[in-house]
């Protein structure tokens, strides 16, 4: 476990959030939670694990930090009240798993990173900026916002349904997809808004629209230098909210500059057999130290 594919060293910054939910519904679908003895739900651990260590066996890092949020309140929500006003609470059964995970990735000797004020995206930006002039950096989510951190350090591997399913994105991958440069993607987002995150964007914009508008003028600077050339509805519609296309590209923007705690050295990828095996003992969860091929302790 040291170097990625190009030889190098190389960090996985994982999106602790996004694995975590995909892990809960994943199962949860089934009608069955996994539980210990004690009646404590562990569905989504076991499944962060399976996803976790499938991404850590195909890309082979040699160093990893876990990103999470801390809580709903961010200098986003602070800018937009309503930004991701529209979630649901996280179900009963997933609340306490959050420490959980925490707890099992720190038996891992993996750093848990946050921030007040701020999301796991822009811790993993953060640490994107910061690790990339020295090792290659993979970014492990489920959120295609993240596609705008791209570069040729920083690729961003895009968990698709079932185990082991990845899209690697690279600028060459994104811009073959899907014909934009990564900072193009906070362009797109400014225009289209974006329904998950419940930032509006320009009413009446949608995404073929908005990709059409970023593609032929680059960016929302060159679409505003260039309103005379568009339709008049959609001009129309951009000029009736130019403050929220730019709130919106705001919101989109992932932070790189958050002030966190995190040396390289931390993050480097050494596994202590007995603490992990412990850990998932007391969990009930014996069956992951055998496909992590750990022995367990006697």
């Amino acid at each position: 476990m040291n170097t990625g594919q190009s030889g190098r060293e190389s960090i996985l910054l994982v999106d602790g959030m996004a694995l975590m939910f995909r892990a809960y519904y994943a199962s949860a679908a089934t009608g069955y939670i996994r539980r210990t003895k004690a009646g404590l739900p562990t569905n989504a651990v076991y499944g962060f694990m399976r996803y976790f260590w499938d991404a850590v066996q195909k890309f082979s890092p040699s160093h990893i930090a876990c990103c999470w949020d801390l809580g709903s309140k961010t200098f986003r929500t602070e800018q937009f009240a309503a930004y991701k006003g529209n979630r649901s609470e996280a179900p009963d059964e997933l609340i306490p798993q959050f420490s959980i995970i925490r707890d099992v990735m720190e038996s891992l000797g993996i750093p848990n990173i946050s921030s007040p004020g701020y999301e796991a995206d822009d811790c993993i930006g953060t640490l994107a900026a910061r690790f990339s002039p020295e090792m290659e950096v993979l970014i492990l989510t489920g959120d295609h916002d993240m596609l705008q951190l791209v570069n040729e350090r920083t690729s961003v591997i895009i968990m698709k349904k079932g185990h082991g399913n990845y899209m690697v994105y690279t600028p060459e991958t994104l811009m073959e997809e899907k014909q934009l440069a990564p900072r193009q993607i906070i362009d797109l987002k400014g225009l289209m808004g974006d329904t998950s995150d419940n930032y509006p964007g320009v009413r009446g914009i949608g995404e073929k629209t908005a990709l059409k508008l970023v593609q032929e003028h680059g960016s929302v600077e060159g679409i505003l230098a260039n309103l005379d050339a568009l339709s008049k509805s959609v001009r129309t519609k951009i000029e009736n909210d130019l403050d929220m296309l730019h709130l919106s590209r705001r919101l989109a923007e992932i932070r790189c500059d958050v002030e966190l705690a995190c040396g390289v050295d931390e993050c480097r990828f050494v596994m202590n057999a007995a603490a992990i095996a412990s850990k998932f003992e007391e969990l009930e969860m014996s069956s992951i130290v055998s496909w992590m091929g750990l022995a367990a302790t006697p």
